[in-house]
């Protein structure tokens, strides 16, 4: 298996990943980081936040942005070198969240490749905007 190489690559290629957030999701997602910040797993606290619930760690959806590069475009082989994430919106445990890369510019000189990242609720909502730059697979 295989990623893109970025003669493979043009401007405009798009890939996307679907998942619906589950508690199970936020659960794992807060051991493995080590982030149990109570807007996360305090129902209790988190009724008293703006958002009046407990909200998904906001780089659950960074990480569903890495799923899609590193696994559909460039895919597998990819090396992720930078990322730019802007947090628009909350990601409420049940949302379905919909991880989108586009690949904005190609710099074959140094095998680069810049990408816009977003991803978007069952609404239509943008919750993240950002950048990517990766360092696709080479030829071997």
């Amino acid at each position: 298996m295989k990623g893109k190489t970025i003669h493979e690559i043009k401007v405009g290629d798009t890939a996307e990943f679907t998942k619906t957030i589950t508690e199970a999701d936020v659960v794992l997602f807060a051991g493995i980081t080590g982030d149990f910040n109570p807007a996360h797993v305090n129902q209790v606290w988190a009724e008293g936040t703006r958002f009046k619930e407990r909200i998904a760690h906001g780089m659950l959806s960074g990480g569903m942005l890495s799923a899609v590069l590193g696994m559909h475009l460039p895919g597998p082989g990819t090396i992720y070198l930078s990322q730019e994430l802007r947090f628009l919106a909350p990601v409420h445990i049940g949302d379905t969240i919909t991880a989108r890369v586009e690949v904005q510019e190609l710099f074959q000189e140094n095998n680069r490749v810049r990408l816009h990242t977003t991803c978007q609720n069952q609404d239509g909502t943008v919750v993240v905007d950002g950048t990517a730059i990766v360092l696709p697979p080479t030829t071997t």
